[in-house]
């Protein structure tokens, strides 16, 4: 990497980006509009229309919260309650609280966990139902995800890992209401085995195909129901739900940070999938959510038992997704790397900005996690740095030999551009996607629309397996 000097000229360069990072991975940049709907991109090429107006947090789509950040997080919310994982009354009405009080992540936290307690509680009046205690248990699992997300800026930064298990409890709750409920398994990886939930649909008789559902870096398992689970029950496939390093129970419990061979994890658990009798084995399906986009067809590019494999977004760098300021810190010296960042950048951060860092960077270091739990920020830039610098899938993806979709959103603001160049780099069969702001699934991940994200990952899916 270029070394940035130490005047101040550059110091106010870095401390501004780094600024921007409170909006996720860096500033919002827009992508081109295609004018129709979604279209595999083997064909010409669509004509892009002008973008929409950057003058709003999120342009071209409903504004919750003026944070680019807290907004898309509670499009997430809002957008999961079309499977359940919300409800809009109750997501809006914490918005407006939330706005009432002054956007904060105390006032974030605070509301979306006050949510979840209660949900976790009976309704008044009356005993629940099965139904209705499975729902408003998955309903608390989203809103728990909610506050967790933005702890490491309240107030008590220290209650992460006692928020996250309310949110697993909830989680737990739900999956142990499910009928029939998911099968529960630790399958073998290093010294910390890999938490599993395995969906089956109702009638699970014989073998049926199965998609590997693969989260973020700051995703729960909520978001995999919504984004796969429900829809591969309806469609009578099976579902495995999983936390890898650097996610959920590996993480927050465990303390178990990301590896850039995500084929150590996902190879295991082909293997116990392959030792069941429900599961076609020629039908084993790969998607990656966010940056699993990445870990996905990382994983993809050596387990050659995957048959058909989606990129949601695809994702070549997850290091690319951060301003080339804050990149340029890292240099090949570990001390000068570091001074960099106590001495120049570190003093001059807003809490704003060093509460999003703190987050960012928790799933790459233990001690930047224990030391964000404490209210302090983090002295080792340089490991967690190259870490994520280490992600890089670049010269890998030409291994991937099973049919890919690779999939893009108008507006992509974590890894703007990466999805269509990682189609580029493919050489297996393969599909490109993009989901407009013509049907309201623009934005990484498309937060108002995953129930059109699932159609279309579920259609293809379908389409390639059919013969296999």
């Amino acid at each position: 990497m270029t070394y940035v000097s130490s005047d101040r000229a550059s110091s106010t360069t870095r401390r501004t980006a780094l600024a921007g990072l409170v909006g996720g991975a860096g500033a919002m940049l827009a992508a081109g509009c295609t004018p129709s709907g979604a279209a595999p991109a083997n064909a010409p090429t669509p004509k892009t229309s002008a973008p929409a107006s950057a003058g709003g947090p999120t342009p071209g789509v409903m504004t919750l919260f003026k944070d680019p950040a807290f907004n898309f997080n509670g499009l997430l919310a809002l957008g999961g309650s079309g499977y359940g994982a919300g409800e809009v009354g109750e997501v809006l009405t914490a918005v407006n609280a939330i706005n009432k009080a002054g956007l904060s992540p105390q006032a974030y936290t605070e509301t979306f966990k006050k949510l979840g307690d209660q949900l976790m509680e009976a309704p008044q009046g009356s005993k629940p139902g099965t139904e209705t205690a499975r729902f408003r248990a998955l309903r608390a699992a989203q809103y728990y995800a909610q506050a967790l997300f933005f702890v490491l800026g309240s107030d008590d930064p220290g209650s992460e890992e006692k928020l996250y298990k309310a949110g697993r409890g909830a989680w737990d709750k739900f999956c142990d209401l499910c009928d029939p409920a998911p099968v529960t398994a630790n399958v073998p990886y290093g010294k910390t085995p890999l938490p599993v939930w395995f969906f089956r649909p109702a009638d699970s008789g014989g073998r049926r195909p199965t998609v590997v559902l693969t989260n973020g870096s700051d995703g729960q398992n909520l978001d995999m129901w919504t984004y796969g689970v429900s829809a591969a029950l309806e469609r009578g496939w099976n579902a495995l739900v999983y936390d890898g390093p650097g996610q959920g129970q590996l993480l927050f419990v465990d303390r178990v940070v990301f590896t850039p061979r995500w084929e150590t994890v996902v190879t295991p658990l082909v293997d116990w999938l392959a030792a069941r009798s429900d599961v076609d084995t020629d039908k084993i399906a790969l998607t990656g959510l966010s940056m699993g986009g990445n870990l996905a067809p990382r994983a993809a590019a050596f387990e050659n038992r995957i048959a058909a494999l989606v990129a949601m977004p695809g994702t070549l760098s997850p290091w690319l997704g951060f301003p080339p300021e804050l990149r340029e810190i890292l240099t090949p010296d570990k001390e000068e790397t570091n001074n960099i960042w106590n001495k120049e950048v570190v003093p001059e951060l807003p809490p704003s900005a060093a509460a999003t860092m703190k987050k960012r960077i928790e799933p790459f270091s233990v001690p930047a996690m224990l030391a964000a739990r404490e209210g302090k920020m983090f002295t080792d830039f340089y490991t967690p740095a190259k870490l994520i610098a280490s992600l890089d899938i670049t010269n890998v993806v030409g291994r991937i030999k099973m049919p890919t979709l690779v999939l893009d959103y108008d507006y992509e603001q974590f890894y703007p551009g990466q999805p269509r160049q990682m189609f580029d780099k493919l050489t297996a069969p393969k599909d490109y996607v993009k989901l407009t702001t013509a049907t309201g699934a623009q934005l990484h991940c498309s937060p108002m629309a995953p129930q059109q994200h699932c159609e279309v990952v579920f259609d293809w899916l379908q389409e390639k397996l059919s013969g296999s």
